[in-house]
């Protein structure tokens, strides 16, 4: 199989969706190898390197194999490797329901239409608030999410100048606010919410609440 046809994976596994609109429901996972960010919250830093490579049609029968209705690339960073794309319209050629987590330093303009598209905004205490594409907000829909991961009261008042400063609630669906696992107490995050009266959705991370810090879940 030629090389323009294969991409790099850590893994792929079927789980239950942890976090965006369709959590808790069975979800193939297909988590590519790489990423240009050093993120200080991230809990994937196993998949910067390493994985195996393979070919499309070896990914397509990998995850066919599990009957999903609902297919999640994520990473690393899944657009790092430009091999994505045939990935992601395959997959929607195949009838399943696609969703991209990406973690918004990368363009999302390519990515085929029909793919629900997650993107992180970096706050302040990721260390990553330089790389944030503010571009890649025109190519979002409303089918689309923002997702913004909090760790402390600094990065809640950063994302929510963004909502005003971009005017978020227009442009995509659902806006995810996230309190850093270990780092802000979730019924914190809840409270400052309801107080401001945001027009978000506060997410936990389901799959750590079920299993923990476990690989593949």
């Amino acid at each position: 199989m030629a090389s323009t046809d294969t991409l790099r994976i850590s893994e792929i596994f079927f789980s239950l969706q942890g976090e965006t609109r369709t959590a808790g429901l069975p979800t193939v996972f297909v988590r590519l190898t790489g990423c240009p960010l050093r993120c200080t919250y991230c809990d994937t830093d196993y998949a910067f390197e390493g994985g195996q490579l393979m070919s499309l049609q070896q990914i397509l029968e990998a995850v066919a194999g599990y009957a999903p209705r609902y297919v999640c690339v994520t990473g690393g960073e899944p657009l790092a490797q430009p091999n994505v794309h045939p990935l992601l319209t395959a997959l929607c050629d195949a009838g399943y329901e696609v969703s991209l987590e990406t973690g918004g330093a990368m363009p999302v303009e390519k990515v085929d239409p029909r793919v629900v598209k997650v993107v992180d905004l970096k706050t302040p205490a990721s260390g990553e608030l330089a790389r944030n594409r503010y571009d890649n907000l025109v190519f979002l829909d409303r089918k689309d999410q923002l997702k913004f991961v909090l760790c402390n009261r600094e990065d809640y008042e950063w994302a929510r100048m963004q909502l005003d400063q971009h005017q978020l609630p227009g442009k995509v669906g659902e806006i995810l606010f996230s309190p850093s696992f270990g780092q802000l107490a979730p019924r914190d995050l809840a409270d400052w919410i309801l107080a401001d009266r945001l027009p978000v959705r506060m997410q936990m991370q389901l799959h750590k609440i079920v299993w923990g810090d476990e690989r593949g879940r």
